[in-house]
């Protein structure tokens, strides 16, 4: 599906059906150097169980127009901009990694606009190892490689896919590899420089989830309850054996927790 927002072409996808904003809308938001494919379990599944699917992918990703934007709160303006033009009232949010921050830096600007809140992957702040931030800035390979191996269990690291012969690695790995030059950088420049979290999350009134990979390197299981504690009546889900990437990782708990949480 195709949006225009602030006049720039959007890509959302809707989970193979027909997205209806009247069908209790679910908009899913990606991270870092990702896009809207990193849902595809969880968008198919709600979009074939009573809601309207959008994942879009973010400015810059995927089939979406550029420039891509390197703030948070530019982010969520953004995703006003994204819920107006597809006629959204009020939706549920899931947000993993950077796709959260966006997701709980808008719920606290918009709190009429959110139903449910779901962040994967989450914490209040997302530090980035400058290693990996300079990798983002000099080229994207390096950083591609730091990313994939520090965003994986262990277990996932030579093996572990569903579909017997695929690597999960290298998925990860060619995903990021497709970004424009630039929108790495300027995605891990975001959350390094978002300071908002701690704020934005006190604000929160709606139901809100947080899912935590048992294993996450970049947003840690610490930071994960760290951001709970601030969320008023916020359940948490632990996903056994996964890393930052749960819902590649472990795409059925994943799905389960998002499941028994928005329905």
């Amino acid at each position: 599906m195709q949006l225009d927002v602030a006049g720039r072409t959007v890509f959302a996808g809707t989970g193979g059906a027909a997205f209806e904003p009247g069908r209790a809308p679910v908009v899913f938001l990606h991270g870092a150097g990702m896009d809207h494919s990193v849902w595809a379990s969880p968008a198919r599944y709600f979009a074939h169980h009573g809601h309207g699917v959008l994942a879009p992918d973010l400015p810059g990703h995927g089939r979406s127009a550029g420039p891509p934007l390197d703030r948070v709160p530019g982010l969520a303006d953004w995703l006003l901009a994204l819920l107006d033009a597809a006629r959204i009232e009020r939706a549920m949010l899931v947000g993993h990694s950077m796709g959260a921050a966006i997701a709980l830096e808008f719920t606290a600007r918009h709190p009429e606009r959110v139903r449910m809140l779901a962040l994967l992957g989450a914490a209040l702040r997302f530090p980035v190892n400058p290693r990996l931030l300079e990798a983002a800035r000099s080229g994207q390979r390096l950083a591609a490689e730091l990313m994939t191996a520090w965003g994986h269990d262990r277990r996932r690291q030579l093996g572990g896919h569903r579909m017997a012969g695929l690597w999960m690695l290298g998925a990860s790995l060619r995903l990021i590899e497709t970004m424009a030059p630039g929108v790495l950088f300027a995605d891990l420049s975001a959350v390094a420089a978002y300071e908002g979290g701690q704020q934005a999350a006190r604000k929160v009134a709606c139901p809100a989830l947080v899912v935590i990979g048992e294993y996450d390197l970049m947003t840690t299981p610490k930071a994960g309850h760290e951001l709970a504690a601030l969320l008023a009546g916020c359940r948490t889900e632990i996903i056994d054996e996964a890393g930052h990437m749960m819902m590649i990782e472990q795409p059925d708990a994943t799905l389960d927790a998002l499941r028994d949480f928005l329905r």
